[in-house]
């Protein structure tokens, strides 16, 4: 016997908080290597790098195991066969830079790998309408398109982010800076650096990164230039499905929201009158755009939550021979403008999409009504 009793040396091995290893860290291998991390036949030990640290054990593990599935992460951590400096830790734990991680073999069945080949190829397939508007060592700025949503769930196998990670199966990191709706087009901006993601969601949260979008909206826009400080509650339908409203003063949960509105051009034809505006966020708030201007009773064009329904489709039939307008078959908003800081450099950095063609398309053909 070694002098301690049943309880005392299970009590060694229980799983240790981020708080304890670092007032009492553990010692690390005498020779460890840093290196990249794949499901594999043997132990793998990774030392984590600038760049990995400050993230959930569990969140670096389904990245580094894609195609093994969570489940089965969850319970080798619950088991202690992953060790960080040389200790049980639970899922939750946060790393540090330095700390030496211990990874037992994870492989995934042949099947389960075939399947995954194949949907990485369908990803891939999709990828060929992205337009990379810039990339760096850092970040990456695409123009999506309408009608993809930006990752997967709520019935939608996978998005912009699933699809980048299948196309890009060597990149280390790969997350999502901020949002677009699903039917929103425009630029999207992705970190490659976890460094670059908490910079970068520091900027969003002082308001130092400046969005501008295009709207179509339904109705005779009134002003050159308005503001609008109006707080948002999210609520469901009965069906469970979400939407965003704007608050009144029996609500106690209202999110401050600020847009600004600019007019760009009034249009007048035989479906009526409409407007093309550049918005400015001042925050970032679920469907705050739509919410805002159909609180206005100016909703934005074929905007399936918000807009004028009967109006949305109208516009989406073929038209009359010899009227020029062109049908519409999508919601009229875009991400046009970016205006950022170097999450590396600190300079001023400014990205720009234009007007999808379809959108081009209908408002071009409003000006001809309008000329006609």
């Amino acid at each position: 016997m070694n002098g301690l009793g049943e309880r005392a040396r299970k009590s060694l091995d229980r799983p240790v908080s981020t708080a304890a290893r670092k007032t009492a860290p553990a010692a690390a291998p005498a020779v460890v290597e840093a290196q990249s991390f794949s499901a594999a036949d043997r132990v793998t030990q990774v030392t984590i790098d600038e760049e990995e640290g400050g993230q959930r054990l569990d969140n670096y593990l389904f990245r580094r195991a894609k195609g093994v599935p969570k489940s089965h992460i969850y319970r080798i951590v619950r088991g202690g066969e992953v060790r960080v400096n040389g200790k049980r830790v639970e899922a939750a734990c946060r790393l540090v830079t330095g700390d030496v991680l211990r990874i037992p073999p994870m492989r995934v069945a042949d099947r389960s790998s075939d399947e995954a080949a194949r949907t990485a190829a369908g990803k891939r397939e999709k990828l060929i309408a992205l337009r990379i508007v810039h990339e760096d060592e850092a970040l990456l700025v695409v123009d999506k398109p309408a009608g993809v949503a930006v990752h997967g769930g709520s019935g939608i196998s996978f998005g912009i982010i699933e699809q980048l990670r299948a196309a890009r199966p060597d990149a280390r990191f790969l997350e999502l800076v901020h949002r677009l709706d699903r039917d929103t087009s425009g630029l999207l901006m992705i970190a490659k650096k976890r460094s670059a993601l908490v910079k970068l969601h520091e900027h969003l949260r002082e308001g130092r990164i400046h969005k501008r979008y295009l709207a179509g909206v339904i109705g005779p826009w009134p002003e050159a230039r308005r503001q609008v400080r109006a707080p948002l509650v999210k609520f469901n339908l009965p069906d469970g499905e979400r939407r965003v409203r704007v608050a009144d003063k029996n609500d106690t949960d209202g999110m401050a929201a600020h847009t600004i509105f600019n007019l760009v051009e009034r249009f007048h034809g035989a479906d009526g009158d409409f407007a093309l505006l550049d918005v400015e966020l001042k925050t970032g708030r679920t469907h705050q755009i739509r919410v805002h201007l159909a609180h206005l009773g100016h909703p934005i064009l074929g905007d399936e939550k918000y807009g004028d329904f009967a109006l949305n489709r109208r516009l989406t039939r073929p038209v009359a021979v010899g009227v020029p307008r062109v049908p519409l078959r999508r919601m009229f908003l875009h991400a046009a403008a970016l205006e950022i800081v170097d999450p590396q450099s600190g300079e001023v950095r400014t990205f720009a999409a234009p007007l999808p063609a379809e959108l081009r398309g209908f408002v071009d053909g409003l000006r001809s009504a309008g000329a006609a």
